[in-house]
């Protein structure tokens, strides 16, 4: 990389915008600007998504608003991927189409991300350049390094930006591991020598910031699954999270020391494994039967690993719980093994998933029985080592709800750091001339993919639907004539509401005679005024219902003139 000319104008700011991933998990989006207020430059590190909770029903995934980047699309030097997990690539496909700027990516994220785009038939090219990894690269004012870190998946980094102005470590997801089985462990010896040049600001991973001590590696885990696998006396599933290829390497390793044949369940596993081998990560030779070939081997002679470990209704494990898997189904004294950490949120899909099984006879062992699952993101003694080895003259936590923030905000600075900046989606931060201070608020916000569409997510779909849930639907039809006189008696459906109340009388009864009413009430000379009829209905439909049920269902009125 050439050596760079500091051209510094009396203007210039060095500014951080999350429009995702900081007061909360999941749905990464950070973008810096370099230049005078009126004209930066902007370099965008990562692009994910975030899943649907129940408070948003029937949403595919939640992606961050862009609209603040979109309006500067033209300054947008680049798009920076750290690594191939959802939370930070899971929105390219659908949202680069409205900023194109190039992506940069190292291979195994970028061939994830064109293999996720065939499997989902997405036509559209996407401009994807694969970089080694520790590359060096220049993207406007911004030179970038990628520095090898551990994590839970393939080819993680941390960046080391540099502008005229000072240096930011962004640390991305990471960890300490010696022995990540896949990779090379975190780059203790260049993140020294960062922190010799002098790191002006460390925008850094709190997610496990609350919790004591340092993560345990995954060889660790490796040799415990192997130990319960070899103990186990019929069959043997593993659920993890598709990602960890190293996980699968080691679940793959359990089964051939105990003499058990591997068999894989799962779209997203297959394609993990597939890009793995594509990338070098795991070897062409790597021995596995589909979903198929489950029924020809004993119970003793398998070792399934599959996908579904935070209760995804759709994945294998789901089906399997349900006794509707077309070609794998479990029985009495079997061993599923959850080698994975229940996400937030998904703690009632998992526990459903995890009961139906017990249900079946199956015996069920998470990371509360064994250790059988180490986390991707840094504890407090891990935490501690980056302080030392970085010296930042300021932390800005990331990738954390409020608490997680808060929480390594008070660490950093009771081990020493001389000071701390808390960000949250949407403000803007002056890293550079300090101190780190907030300077301004951009929109943000979340957008829903929603079937085929991309909305907004304060738009009326989704809030109509939570309406839905809660207190149903009425719709009632009218016809009058032209004079607004009833031409015919009025039809009423009703969904998610009560058929009777607590009397026993029909509650479609109760609308009929209110709406009826509401309607020979009006002045004969207002009754052509539609709007005036139909409100009236709805509101004396709502009215009924109320009184009958205790509840405000969506009410909707369906007027014919003739």
């Amino acid at each position: 990389m050439a050596q760079r000319k500091p051209k510094i104008s009396g203007a210039d700011e060095l500014v951080f915008v999350p429009l995702g991933g900081v007061g909360e998990i999941g749905m990464n989006l950070y973008l810096y600007g370099f230049g005078p207020a009126d004209d930066r430059k902007w370099l965008m590190v990562d692009l994910g998504v975030t899943f649907p909770g129940p408070e948003e029903p029937g949403v595919d995934v939640i992606l961050p608003d862009i609209r603040f980047i979109e309006e500067l699309r033209r300054d947008l030097v680049g798009i920076v991927l750290t690594h191939a997990h959802e939370d930070h690539i899971g929105a390219v496909i659908d949202l680069w189409p409205r900023l194109r700027a190039p992506i940069y990516a190292t291979p195994f994220t970028a061939e994830l991300l064109k293999a996720k785009m065939a499997e989902e038939g997405r036509k559209r090219e996407i401009d994807i350049k694969p970089i080694p990894q520790r590359s060096k690269l220049d993207l406007g004012p911004f030179a970038l390094e990628f520095i090898t870190v551990a994590h839970s998946i393939p080819e993680p980094n941390a960046l080391a930006i540099r502008t005229p102005l000072g240096l930011v470590v962004h640390t991305a997801d990471w960890k300490i591991d010696m022995g990540p089985i896949t990779g090379a462990p975190t780059d203790e010896q260049r993140l020294r020598q960062l922190g010799d040049e002098g790191v002006d600001v460390l925008v850094c991973d709190s997610t496990n910031a609350m919790r004591e001590g340092e993560s345990p590696s995954e060889e660790e885990i490796g040799r415990n699954l192997a130990k319960v696998i070899q103990s186990a006396e019929q069959r043997v599933a593993v659920t993890i999270f598709a990602s960890n290829v190293a996980r699968i390497r080691s679940v793959a390793a359990a089964a051939q020391a105990a003499g058990r044949e591997l068999v894989v369940a799962g779209r997203a596993m297959h394609r993990m494994i597939h890009v793995a081998q594509e990338t070098g990560i795991l070897p062409r030779s790597f021995k596995f039967h589909d979903q198929q070939g489950f029924g020809y081997f004993e119970r003793n002679q398998i070792v399934l690993l599959m996908t579904g470990s935070q209760g995804e209704p759709r994945a294998a494990l789901a089906r399997v719980a349900q006794g509707e898997h077309p070609e794998i189904s479990l029985a009495p004294d079997d061993l599923v093994i959850f080698s994975s950490r229940t996400i937030p949120g998904n703690e009632k899909a998992v526990g459903r998933i995890q009961n139906a099984l017990v249900d079946q006879g199956v015996r069920i062992i998470t990371d509360n029985e064994a250790v059988v699952h180490v986390t991707g993101h840094p504890r407090r003694g891990e935490l501690k080592q980056m302080y030392q080895w970085v010296r930042p003259r300021t932390l800005v936590p990331m990738h954390g709800e409020a608490r997680h923030l808060e929480e390594q905000g008070r660490f950093a600075l009771s081990l020493g750091v001389p000071a701390v900046a808390q960000a949250r989606n949407g403000r803007m931060l002056r890293f550079l001339p300090g101190p780190v201070e907030i300077i301004d608020e951009v929109p943000h916000g979340r957008l829903f993919r929603d079937g085929d569409l991309i909305i907004d997510g304060d738009d009326g779909p989704v809030r109509e639907r939570r309406r839905l849930s809660f207190a149903g639907i009425v719709v009632v039809s009218v016809v009058v004539g032209k004079n607004g006189e009833l031409v015919a008696d009025p039809q009423v459906v009703i969904d998610g509401v009560p058929a009777e109340d607590a009397e026993g009388q029909p509650i479609a009864d109760h609308i009929l005679d209110e709406v009826e009413g509401a309607l020979a009430s009006i002045p004969k000379p207002k009754r052509r005024d539609r709007a005036l009829l139909e409100e009236a209905a709805r509101r004396a439909a709502r009215a009924a219902v109320s009184e009958a049920w205790g509840k405000k269902p969506i009410c909707k009125v369906l007027l014919t003139v003739v």
